[in-house]
């Protein structure tokens, strides 16, 4: 006997036949349910069920609208006819044109409608990863409008008319707004930051802005403390990025940095003292990029940034391989290329005949050669194990009309770039007053608020 002639056999001698009439009909009821009815997104969105579609993605709801500017981001969304009106996607390493018009149902001859319409087209052909585009199709094959972001603040519009695509730019204006924040110092100046919730580009700029008064490598202590006033941009509500540091400020072993951001008549923006004293240094004081170094090594150690060698015509940095070197000052490069146990080697030549070597690199920057013009900043190269060396570290120089001076030291006898024009002190001093007082009363009010926690918590032990 088949199995399935003994189950039949074995329900229907268990069940009176008008129970199994009804629970045949209540199954298919089911069936029926489960296979037309829309699911729940675990966010609350109706998404239809399309069992002919290849891709789960094709099952991700789109967000009709009327608006080309409301837009619901999808990576390598598809297109179902009537489904919505706006598709939506975000380039991807690797798309192309061609490929994000397949996917949306459109055909390569829409594709060079719109590229021949116009001058500003061209932008399609250098789409990049991250930009976002809108395609509005209100039926199967016909591109009504595209849109086309290359961040949340600029973009085209191609709108459909009688003789073809026209198009407009899309310039918005973010919100901007301030925060304060600050941070101590227990074991490093990217820890410190993240404990904070810094963002790790205005941290990365605040040291920058320090970078000719403090060595963040080797000045940094335990105990040294920062705040930063910085802006925040939103659009519609929503947060979209920061902005530049307004403010800043650092105690390092007691000796205390302010700087303010000043933007002169001719819209040049700079960092400076509240008196005035350019914060740009001639030389940075390392030439190091000290975040790099500080996210590759254990940060259990009390100096978990790196080791440090005094060398007598030098300092050694020890750095993971491929850290960047930077030009620690403007200059012209005089040698790029091996020189005996010095291995890949660069030198630059400053005005006031100083001179600074960058030794044992793994490889040079693009365009880095002999003759080649460098701006203060600048990566030259990265950190190796090139020549003499046992192991990867930057081996730098300092010279002054050819004899050695300690790096270290010397940068505090130089002379300091340009500072504020006495005649041009009153505007700045105008345009930096309530700035400097709200950041002393956000620096105030941010320690009575930690002092206060800290007192409710001893009262609660």
């Amino acid at each position: 006997m088949g199995f399935s002639k003994f189950a039949k056999q074995v329900v229907s001698k268990h069940y009176p036949r008008d129970h199994l009439v009804l629970a045949s009909i209540l199954s298919a009821a089911l069936v029926v349910t489960m296979v037309f009815t829309p699911k729940e997104s675990a966010h609350g969105a109706k998404i239809m069920a399309l069992p002919t579609q290849e891709s789960p993605l094709a099952l991700i709801p789109h967000t009709p609208s009327d608006s080309p500017f409301t837009d619901t981001v999808i990576s390598n969304a598809t297109q179902d006819a009537g489904f919505a009106e706006w598709t939506n996607l975000e380039v991807q390493s690797g798309d192309n044109l061609s490929a994000l018009f397949t996917k949306v149902g459109l055909s390569a001859q829409d594709m060079y409608r719109v590229l021949n319409s116009n001058e500003e087209a061209k932008v399609l052909n250098r789409l990049f990863p991250g930009y976002q585009l809108s395609f509005h199709i209100p039926e199967e094959g016909k591109l009504n409008q595209l849109k086309v972001l290359k961040s949340p603040l600029e973009g085209y519009l191609f709108t459909l008319h009688d003789t073809g695509y026209q198009v407009e730019s899309i310039i918005r204006t973010p919100e901007v707004k301030t925060t304060y924040k600050e941070g101590v110092i227990n074991d490093s100046l990217f820890m410190a930051a993240k404990r904070a919730d810094i963002p790790a580009i205005s941290i990365m700029e605040m040291a920058d802005i320090f970078g000719g008064v403090i060595d963040f490598i080797l000045d940094p202590r335990e105990g040294d403390n920062f705040g930063i006033l910085y802006e925040e941009k939103y659009l519609d509500g929503q947060f979209i990025g920061n902005g530049d540091i307004i403010a800043a400020q650092f105690t390092n072993q007691g000796k205390q940095f302010t700087a303010v951001r000043y933007i002169n008549e001719e819209g040049g923006v700079g960092y400076y003292s509240p008196e005035g004293e350019s914060m740009r240094k001639a030389f940075l004081r390392t030439p190091l990029d000290v975040f790099r170094i500080s996210s590759n090594f254990s940060l259990s150690r009390k100096h978990p940034i790196l080791n440090t060698i005094r060398a007598h015509k030098g300092t050694d940095y020890a750095a993971p391989k491929g850290t960047p070197v930077r030009a620690t000052s403007d200059g012209v490069v005089t040698w790029a290329s091996r020189n005996g146990s010095f291995g890949k080697l660069v030198v630059l030549q400053h005005r006031g005949e100083f001179e600074t070597k960058y030794a044992h690199l793994n490889d040079y920057a693009n365009g880095i050669k002999k003759g080649s013009r460098v701006r203060q900043g600048d990566i030259i190269g990265y950190v190796g194990q090139t020549g003499g060396a046992t192991g990867p570290h930057l081996h730098y120089e300092f010279l002054i009309r050819g004899v050695h001076k300690d790096p270290r030291t010397i940068v505090d006898q130089l002379p300091q770039a340009v500072s504020l024009d006495p005649i041009e002190l009153p505007r700045f001093k105008e345009q930096t007053k309530n700035l400097l007082e709200r950041f002393l009363q956000e620096s105030v009010d941010s320690r009575l608020l930690s002092l206060n926690h800290v007192d409710a918590n001893s009262q609660l032990h």
